[in-house]
């Protein structure tokens, strides 16, 4: 995305940034499915028309093209992190050193230890990121996220929320990822499994290289809300009539947009207000703690896992 030179993110508010975000991310979005729709559609003129699919159920309504879905990634359509398994494929790929490798590690063993997203940790993987990729082609990085997609994701799909994705597909309904992970990385995954698109947190790019700096923030929280508002207002959505999916309490302001909220592998904030809002509730862990899912190999050091089970164990000791 090209430079705003207007754009100066220290003096504009929270508030201002998230819907710039948003904004940002939907007009990302949009495009990148646009084009991708116009190529599928190509294709389908030399492929004899599929038969008619079952009658759907109840929900989602098959042929209700005011409806969509939006579905956050991370934890919920796949376990752990996006942005930390693309860090390891980078690192394979000699971006940074292993210095650099044990802190992704230890943010992803966090993540999977503890089931919840640390505000410093995650900031802290963005700012990384954003270092590791600046001076970088897009082009360059779209076809490394390929192969990481390949090497480290494709097997760490939720199949349960893939189905629910794959119910709305099936009635006719746009699907949307919605993360705080870069936009980029998103819309292969997206691509991958036969989704509509991506909206996700777009990095500030002039003639198609990084400059280390973002549009707006991260997507995350409000901004989340922000960019379903502004894709559901260019797609002419009804919001009432979508469903949105995620496993966080800091997407409940886009849980709250739709009329179909979803706690899918819920944190205890978000299942304690799914409950009691009566929202529907989906756990497709084989736990209840992520904890059992392990921490990722990539980490190259055993004592990361006790050590980021020592470390929450005294972070709720101090609460």
């Amino acid at each position: 995305m090209a430079a705003l030179g207007w754009l100066t993110p220290r003096r504009r508010s929270a508030t201002a940034r998230s819907v710039l975000a948003g904004e940002a991310s939907a007009e990302a979005a949009r495009k990148t499915a646009q084009a991708e729709e116009t190529e599928a559609e190509a294709e389908l003129e030399h492929i004899e028309e599929a038969e008619e699919p079952e009658e759907a159920e109840e929900f989602p309504v098959a042929g209700d093209d005011l409806a969509a879905a939006f579905f956050d990634l991370d934890n919920t359509v796949m376990q752990g992190a996006a942005i930390f398994h693309f860090g390891r494929g980078l690192y394979k790929r000699e971006f940074f050193q292993r210095r650099e490798l044990a802190r992704f590690a230890w943010q992803q063993a966090w993540f999977r230890l503890a089931g919840v997203e640390d505000p410093e940790h995650m900031q802290d993987a963005r700012d990384s990121a954003l270092s590791i990729v600046k001076g970088h082609q897009v082009s360059e990085l779209m076809a490394i996220g390929e192969e990481i997609y390949d090497e480290y994701m494709a097997e760490r799909i939720w199949p349960g929320t893939r189905a629910l994705a794959q119910a709305h597909l099936d009635a006719g309904q746009k699907v949307w990822l919605v993360t705080a992970a870069p936009v980029e990385t998103a819309t292969i995954i997206a691509r991958r499994l036969g989704l509509t698109g991506a909206l996700g947190t777009v990095a500030e790019s002039v003639d198609g290289v990084y400059t280390g700096r973002l549009v707006g923030e991260p997507l995350h929280g409000p901004a989340k809300a922000e960019a379903v508002r502004a894709l559901a207002a260019a797609e002419n959505l009804d919001l009432a009539r979508c469903a949105a999916y995620s496993d966080s309490h800091n997407d409940i302001p886009m849980l709250s947009l739709v009329g179909h909220p979803y706690a899918i592998n819920p944190d205890t904030k978000l299942r304690k207000h799914a409950r009691a809002h009566d929202w529907r509730l989906r756990d497709y862990r084989t736990g209840r703690k992520a904890v059992k899912v392990g921490v990722p190999a990539a980490a190259g050091v055993g004592a990361l896992a006790g050590g980021a089970a020592a470390a929450i164990a005294l972070h709720r000791r101090r609460k």
